[in-house]
């Protein structure tokens, strides 16, 4: 970070030149009807520009450029350790960009600057690198077949992919399947939230830049019912890779169903569990990581630890020192360096969670932190950090917020607390906060999610895979096997006779 002062990064969002048109065949052009809708920054409510509004026209131009692409082969038929020196290139240019970069996510979505910086763009390159370096030691097999025949397992390039982010890591989770999907020789059309556009706009000019060829990646900014729905109904795009909510995945599968069978990758929803035994081997770590569990980036991740169950001969301890440590989690201007927790996305989605609050309220949970919108002098969106006391029928223990509230609950035995864990219709991440090795691995073995902490909560590494059971979704992104969402497995069988 160049300076530490919220002064620097205003003076340079006041100089910063945002482009918002749809990036098309190697160009940024307008959307074909002309249409556009407003870029609203969360932070002050500031109408920061006009992007593009894409429909289907659009996504029939760029689905016809990216399967010529494909089909000549200018990025498919390149050499692994071709594809991979450009992705190389792709990775440093997001780091020699990474305070455009992050200014540009802190305007467009509300989150701290300081995550910015230290999380979403050097994650994101890292991303990028991690796959580039990957692709040309994919080796492909021979099965061990008769001596008068050659059985062989290429893994070839699915050929069109879509690639639908969210907004709550815009760029982070755009690299997540830009790395594997581009890695493996694919084209990809990239259809950022519309509550986040921003920076998939700005790479497409760095991607270019780096060395990919014309139409293998393009940009379509617009609505879900618009070019969302275009792409996943399709009939010439051969995989979508969604992240979002559970509904709107649902949506996805049966538009595949009913065009052409795309294959249809969804990382979804979760209302994940954070257990807290007695024995935990510290508590003021595992209030600390609870905390931020749940209030870091807003509360506004899939994986975030939404129910936490407490041991009820500590619960009230332990919540204690939740709300003893949550103060310095107090949202701040997004812009301030010193700011730990930033703006809700939009006011659609300040609404809902306020809902949810009051939901909570209604259904007679106990509140013991927060509820209120915060900051609103400043024409933002803020909520402060809440924490209630809920029974497992509340509406606020069931459903996934994406705010940062917090349900706490509490349980007597082992198979209790894992019995409550297991009671969702989510399976992404859960959390177990123990001394006991045995207990550790038991608890982990029956939690039904695709990631568990234990002793921690939301490490990360490229190096791994991550998705969910149940309703969180369909296969896995991040590590070697993210290769596996992008890429046909063919055999070939030659005879020796």
């Amino acid at each position: 970070m160049s300076d530490t002062s919220l002064t620097y990064w205003q003076e340079k969002a006041s100089r910063l030149s945002i482009e918002t048109r749809a990036f098309i065949g190697g160009d940024y052009r307008a959307a074909a009807s002309g249409e556009c809708f407003p870029c609203v920054s969360p932070i002050d409510g500031r109408v920061l520009g006009q992007i593009a509004a894409c429909d289907a026209a659009d996504v029939d131009d760029a689905v016809r450029i990216a399967r010529a692409a494909f089909e000549d082969g200018r990025w498919s038929r390149q050499a692994p350790r071709e594809r991979k020196a450009v992705l190389l290139r792709f990775a440093e240019l997001l780091l020699a960009r990474t305070e455009e970069l992050a200014l540009l996510e802190t305007l467009d979505v509300g989150k701290p600057i300081r995550d910015s910086l230290a999380v979403d763009i050097p994650s994101s390159a890292r991303s990028i690198a991690w796959m580039a370096e990957a692709i040309d030691k994919l080796n492909d097999e021979i099965a061990p077949t008769p001596h008068d025949r050659i059985g062989m397992v290429t893994r070839e390039a699915v050929g069109v992919v879509a690639a639908v982010v969210p907004w709550n890591f815009p760029l982070l989770m755009a690299c997540w399947k830009l790395g594997p999907a581009l890695g493996a020789g694919n084209s990809v059309i990239l259809k950022p939230s519309e509550k986040s556009s921003l920076t998939a706009i700005r790479i497409a000019s760095l991607a270019m830049e780096a060395g990919l060829p014309e139409g293998v990646f393009q940009v379509l900014p617009g609505f879900g019912h618009t070019v969302g729905a275009a792409l996943a109904r399709h009939g010439d795009v051969d995989c979508l890779a969604f992240t979002g909510s559970t509904r709107t995945g649902k949506l996805m599968l049966k538009a595949s169903a009913e065009s052409n069978l795309k294959r249809v990758w969804l990382e979804l929803g979760g209302k994940s569990p954070n257990i807290v035994f007695a024995d935990a081997p510290d508590l003021d770590a595992a209030a600390k990581a609870a905390a931020y569990a749940i209030f870091f980036n807003q509360g506004e991740m899939c994986s975030a630890g939404s129910r936490l169950l407490v041991e009820s001969s500590i619960k009230e301890d332990f919540v204690r020192r939740i709300i003893d440590f949550a103060p310095r989690l107090y949202p701040g201007h997004p812009l301030d360096p010193a700011s730990r927790m930033g703006a809700i996305v939009d006011d659609i989605q300040l609404k809902a969670v306020l809902g949810y609050i009051e939901s909570g309220r209604r259904e007679g949970a106990r509140l013991r932190l927060g509820g209120e919108q915060a900051r609103k002098e400043s024409g933002g969106y803020y909520i402060e950090p809440t924490v209630f006391e809920v029974e497992q029928g509340h509406t606020i223990a069931r459903e996934e917020i994406f705010g940062p509230v917090l349900s706490v609950l509490g349980f007597d035995t082992d198979e209790e607390a894992l019995a409550l864990a297991n009671d969702t219709n989510y399976g992404l991440a859960a959390a177990v906060w123990t001394s006991d090795l045995r207990k550790a691995h038991r608890s982990a073995k029956a939690l039904r999610a695709g990631v568990v902490y234990v002793n921690c909560y939301d490490d990360d590494d490229i190096t791994v895979p991550f998705g969910g059971y149940k309703q969180s979704g369909i296969g896995r992104d991040k590590s070697l096997h993210a290769f596996d969402k992008y890429t046909e497995l063919k055999t070939t069988w030659i005879s020796l006779d």
